[in-house]
């Protein structure tokens, strides 16, 4: 389960309030909505949360992206990573290393001795612009899992197949929150 709300001046303790929705529907916009340059105080904050499936795997990272369109007409997009699990660091680039990988290629079993349950974040623009138009949304990584390529070769007693990876790290996504200034 991931939200994200998008506003100007959540409080200090917004991460820690029992009532995430609550508070960012009263201090934010949910995704899909806009903020607009007349509510401006700062850059635009995004309160975000992001849950594992109680069934499922691990979260390896949170990640904002942000898209624009420069004077010239040309797109751009920016990715950042907020927050993540394990004792990684971004390197100057903004690039977070790989969290590793507990998948066993002969089972197709894994655990979640690696990752985090749930990840959250109160993040800012750093590169904001209050005269461009924008978008933010939200994506989430989990940490790697088999692909159904691995398991199917698994259960049919198969070579792997070598087109592609034997594990995936599956996504989560957002709708955007739209700025116009």
């Amino acid at each position: 389960k991931v939200r994200v709300f998008g506003g100007w001046d959540f409080d200090d303790n917004a991460l820690d309030t029992p009532d995430f929705a609550e508070l960012g529907y009263a201090q934010g916009v949910p995704m899909g909505g806009s903020l607009n340059a007349a509510q401006a105080t700062a850059a635009p904050q995004m309160l975000i949360r992001a849950e594992m499936d109680p069934n499922n795997a691990h979260l390896d990272r949170v990640q904002v992206i942000k898209g624009w369109v420069d004077s010239a007409g040309a797109q751009h997009e920016q990715v950042y990573n907020v927050v993540w699990a394990g004792e990684r660091t971004l390197d100057g680039n903004g690039k977070l290393p790989a969290i590793g990988n507990t998948v066993h290629i002969g089972s197709g079993h894994w655990d979640n001795s690696i990752g985090a349950p749930a990840l959250s974040v109160l993040w800012s623009d750093p590169n904001f612009d209050p005269s461009q138009r924008a978008f933010y949304y939200v994506r989430v990584l989990q940490i790697p899992t088999p692909r159904h390529s691995l398991l199917d070769s698994i259960a049919l007693q198969a070579q792997v197949p070598q087109e592609g990876p034997a594990t995936i790290q599956e996504r989560a996504y957002t709708s955007p929150i739209w700025y116009t200034p």
